[in-house]
């Protein structure tokens, strides 16, 4: 049983490895200034695990700007999303993932995990 989770454990690393290197860009050598914790003091960096039991799984990248507008990338364009009861979709959206989400030390031993299992 525990080969079954630790075979199940790698799979999540490169699940979440080849996720960021398709959908951001991201490459195991760009890992150091996220691991070393240099981000600004006004940034909150959060790693949602890929689980199985998420409750929302969005495929569209999103960004709320306060209470007024949220922008939605989509593969065949661009939305720009004013509406209050759509701008709430996308903040339940977010707390959602945010509370799913590792923070900290958890958030970079996945990253590291991930960094890892693509070396």
């Amino acid at each position: 049983m525990a080969e079954s989770a630790s075979s199940s454990a790698q799979q999540a690393r490169q699940a979440l490895a080849d996720r960021l290197a398709a959908r951001c860009g991201w490459h195991p050598s760009k890992s150091s200034r996220i691991m070393r914790g240099c981000t600004p003091p006004y940034v909150s960096l959060g790693v949602v695990p890929m689980r199985a039991d998420r409750g929302r799984m969005p495929v569209e990248g999103f960004w709320i700007f306060d209470s007024a507008q949220v922008n939605v990338e989509l593969v065949s364009g661009h939305l720009t999303i004013t509406q209050p009861s759509e701008i709430a979709m996308y903040a339940d959206t977010f707390a959602e993932l945010a509370a799913l989400a590792l923070y900290g030390e958890r958030a970079r031993t996945l990253i590291a995990a991930a960094r890892d299992s693509r070396e």
